[in-house]
């Protein structure tokens, strides 16, 4: 079973502080770039919550000490689900959607 989308939520990064809101359950999170709307991470994982705060770009974790002047202003949302099952099957018909749109539109 699979939720709503969450809201989108500026991601904390590097000298602005905050917190990650975000379920400890199974289910999907899309990351994007706040300015162009560009998608930047998209997964299917067991614990929503954990895999947002482990997020690298590069090298290095978002929580780390980096320039923050470097870090693009992310934004992201969640969706719980009751399994990870459940989170891969959501993710495979959102993935099959998107090419889909895109294909129609090219």
């Amino acid at each position: 079973m699979i939720s709503t989308w969450s809201e989108w939520k500026r991601y904390p990064g590097a000298g602005r502080g905050g917190n990650i809101e975000a379920p400890i359950t199974p289910g999907i999170y899309e990351v994007r770039i706040a300015g162009t709307g560009a998608l930047h991470s998209f997964e299917a994982v067991e614990n929503v919550a954990v895999a947002l705060a482990q997020l690298q770009v590069g090298s290095k974790s978002w929580f780390s000490r980096r320039d923050a002047a470097k870090q693009p202003d992310l934004e992201y949302r969640t969706c719980a689900t009751s399994s990870k099952a459940d989170a891969k099957a959501a993710a495979e018909r959102m993935i099959g959607r998107r090419e889909t749109y895109m294909s129609g539109a090219a």
